[in-house]
């Protein structure tokens, strides 16, 4: 994976996270709102393909899917653009095994600049990581924790409030079941870093 990315390629540049495809129970465990699994892999994959074009290039930050591996592969082939992989916990059994060949690369964490901005890629919140005190700060991308408006009260939850406000989780459950672009990522932050300063000047 190279690790530099021009302007001109980031604007074609999206994130997502944790699109768990084909695994029934995670519409209970995160009360994500389909009838069925069916409902919900075509609605990630028409979202998906909605706003990644097919030149696109797509950081996935793992857990793809759970399941059979001929219909995750089916529905890998029906997305638009290059995705880079980030190792998730669920992916080792299936992933690794079967479908490397459906992603530019596998890494466990990726280092990159997109449009100069440094970015740290990883399947987990970290606690700690270099340049998250830099100015302009290094951002730290993530999934993993199921934040979001509808799913319910995790684990993590009292973790995340100490998350960098240039810390951001990328998964579905937290944009709409939509890749999210590098684009809305800069308001985002932007956005984020602006209400914790309000919030340490109170």
């Amino acid at each position: 994976m190279k690790d530099s990315w021009t302007k001109e390629e980031a604007k074609k540049i999206f994130f997502t996270s944790d699109t768990h495809f084909g695994h029934t129970n995670i519409l209970k465990y995160c009360n994500r709102p389909f009838k069925n699994i069916v409902e919900h892999n075509k609605t990630i994959i028409e979202n998906w393909n909605r706003v990644v074009p097919q030149d696109g290039i797509v950081f996935h930050l793992g857990d793809v899917g759970l399941g059979d591996k001929r219909h995750i592969c089916s529905t890998l082939d029906k997305l638009n653009g290059k995705i880079y992989l980030i190792i998730g916990n669920h992916d080792w059994r299936n992933i690794l095994k079967y479908y490397t060949e459906r992603f530019e690369e596998c890494v466990l964490e990726a280092d990159i600049k997109i449009d100069g901005q440094h970015i740290i890629l990883n399947h987990y919140p970290l606690l700690c990581y270099a340049g998250a005190y830099h100015k302009p700060a290094t951002w730290q991308l993530y999934g993993h924790v199921h934040s979001g408006p509808l799913s319910p009260n995790g684990l993590d939850n009292t973790r995340l409030a100490m998350c960098f406000p240039q810390q951001y989780d990328v998964g579905v459950d937290n944009n709409d079941f939509t890749p999210v672009s590098f684009e809305q990522l800069k308001d985002i932050i932007k956005n984020r870093e602006h209400e914790s300063r309000l919030h340490n000047q109170a």
